[in-house]
């Protein structure tokens, strides 16, 4: 990578390391290029940073005594190169001027590479001109990650574009979850980088170290709100492409285990409607039902009685009915859910411990309704719940498809697909 004859006689002073940090904090490319490319006194010195807090969170205000630059050829975590610093800072300029007096564009003495900062930072025009100067796009960081790995976000899309043009891996797995591509995309809500793989061939089914598809690794995200669209987006996606609705991980979850556990109601339903089977159980004997309710109370916002009419109305089995006591407990603060639930049953004893399961403060707020709960569970139900659950057994995991179709009022058709109605009669 560099001789010994490169070496000054004594570390670089902290007065330049200084200057350096002023200059790539205020964009001044002039001086970066100044300090870095011609004062440093070779294009491939290794720097020691003696806090890397300094490449990620360059606004922090550092001691002058805790950021020091040393020359060394001893391989550590802090170290990195001109070229890396550039690159990951996207001075494009600095990266240019470098190459151009014959930079290494694979140093990586830290681990990473050129090219994987400047995908981590999402800068395409320093991607591009490290790959029009040779650099790897398949090249490894420490970790296992190609560059592509490392396109986590959606500005990212240009490096990944630029790095499938120039020859890079769609299909290699890498780092500790052994994760392609397509998984990275998928567990950052990526819609256009997932297209982008798939167009160039990445297979929708690929399995990473944990046995999960890309699907799966989606379904399995924890997403902001305001990505939960591109996710939903991206399954959608992959579904149209092939990808298998039930695919299992090694713990037995499927995509729609997953989706309920993070109170996604929409990718439930888009789901269900690619043949998702409701009725699935993981390795702990849990169905997709007991995922969405074990979240129902923390995940108001989502509207979960909406993702267990869903679920019931395809064919998922309801709770053991000794165990409703255990859904008031956890579900209490959703009465909604609660009314869905036990509306499935033609019939439901109360207990003793059904009120007791009800925190008071809960019953206080929604007192009609609970009311209306212990009434129904102490008397038989009427003849048109029956009627009820009459046709929704007969129709089985067809109740979501066939219900609308009956020539029946849409109130009734309603009725029959469990919509609450705030009490029970």
């Amino acid at each position: 990578m560099f001789s010994s004859d490169c070496l000054p006689d004594h570390p670089l002073s902290s007065d330049l390391v200084r200057r350096l940090k002023s200059a790539l904090d205020a964009g001044d490319e002039g001086t970066v290029v100044d300090l870095i490319c011609t004062q440093v006194g070779h294009v491939d010195a290794v720097i020691e940073l003696a806090n890397d807090d300094w490449m990620k969170d360059p606004s922090a205000q550092l001691p002058p005594a805790v950021l020091v630059g040393l020359w060394t050829l001893e391989y550590k975590r802090e170290l990195t190169t001109p070229l890396c610093i550039a690159a990951a800072r996207g001075h494009t300029a600095c990266v240019r001027h470098l190459l151009v007096r014959g930079a290494d564009p694979d140093a990586s003495p830290g681990g990473r590479g050129p090219l994987h900062e400047a995908c981590l930072g999402a800068h395409t025009a320093c991607a591009q001109l490290l790959l029009r100067h040779r650099a790897h796009p398949d090249l490894l960081s420490a970790e296992g990650l190609a560059p592509l790995h490392l396109c986590r976000t959606a500005a990212s899309l240009g490096c990944a574009q630029a790095l499938l043009e120039h020859g890079a891996s769609v299909h290699r797995a890498g780092g500790a979850g052994q994760n392609t591509p397509l998984h990275v995309a998928a567990q950052h809500g990526l819609d256009e980088h997932a297209r982008l793989y798939l167009d160039h061939g990445a297979r929708v089914d690929a399995r990473n170290g944990r046995g999960e598809t890309a699907l799966s690794a989606a379904c399995g995200a924890a997403l902001q709100p305001d990505e939960q669209g591109h996710g939903l987006r991206l399954c959608a996606l992959l579904l149209r492409r092939g990808a298998a609705a039930d695919a299992r991980d090694e713990d037995e979850r499927s995509p729609l285990h997953k989706a309920c556990a993070h109170a996604r109601p929409g990718l439930v339903h888009l789901l269900l409607r690619h043949g998702a089977d409701a009725a699935a159980l993981d390795y702990g004997g849990a169905s997709p039902l007991a995922h969405v309710l074990q979240t129902a109370a923390r995940a108001p916002q989502a509207n979960p009685q909406h993702t267990v009419q869903a679920l019931l109305n395809h064919g998922s089995p309801t709770v053991w009915p000794d165990a409703f006591p255990k859904v008031l407990k956890t579900c209490a603060p959703a009465p909604e859910v609660v009314e869905v639930l036990f509306n499935s049953y033609p019939q439901l004893r109360a207990s003793e411990s059904w009120r007791e399961a009800i925190p008071e403060e809960v019953f206080q707020a929604h007192q009609p309704f609970y009311r209306s709960l212990l009434a129904a569970a102490h008397s038989p139900r009427g003849l048109q719940h029956l009627c009820r659950c009459a046709i929704r057994r007969r129709f089985g995991k067809k109740c979501f498809h066939l219900v609308p179709l009956l020539p029946l009022p849409a109130a009734l058709r309603s009725y029959l697909l469990l919509e609450p109605e705030g009490v029970l009669h």
